[in-house]
């Protein structure tokens, strides 16, 4: 079947957003997410602020996985650099398989718009399968910004969902 020809997918995802200061009165990333993934028929099932522990983000993002519902997680913030930076650590240990494009993609979409910043940033996207007792999820790490994660979603991530909840579902 080619792409194109796949059915939507209606996908009910969870957003993790990592961080020791945001609030959910301050936190516009995870309303970015939100908007541009509902317009597009799918459902937040929960939204979630942990600070920035890779310990409990690990345990969380594991407790995400394993519910049925659960089919994409996405996590905002803790991609860069700095000390606090620990969601990929916490992230990548679950992982079956990396989509190493996204990430390139991602940084060559973020150079065009920020410069060599976009170096800094440690954003992927891979498939959680090798958790007992769970079924393959999608995880996607991005960036703490509004502006990065819209640039993701819009240009990465949205157009490939279909394809990707297909491939899913051929494990």
């Amino acid at each position: 079947m080619a792409h194109k020809d796949l059915p939507r997918a209606k996908v009910n995802f969870a957003i993790v957003i990592t961080s020791d200061s945001r609030t959910e009165k301050t936190d516009r990333t995870g309303k970015v997410i939100t908007n541009l993934l509902e317009r597009q028929g799918h459902k937040c099932v929960i939204k979630t602020i942990i600070p920035n522990n890779l310990k409990l983000i690990q345990r969380h993002i594991k407790d995400l996985i394993r519910s049925v519902v659960v089919q994409l997680v996405i996590t905002s913030g803790g991609t860069g650099c700095g000390n606090k930076d620990v969601t990929i650590e916490a992230i990548a240990p679950l992982l079956s398989k990396t989509l190493e494009g996204f990430g390139e993609l991602f940084r060559m979409l973020s150079y065009k718009e920020i410069g060599s910043t976009a170096l800094m940033s440690r954003a992927f996207l891979g498939i959680a399968g090798q958790i007992r007792n769970c079924k393959p999820a999608i995880l996607c790490a991005l960036p703490g910004s509004p502006d990065a994660v819209k640039l993701a979603l819009s240009k990465l991530l949205i157009p490939q969902i279909d394809h990707l909840i297909w491939e899913l579902g051929r494990s």
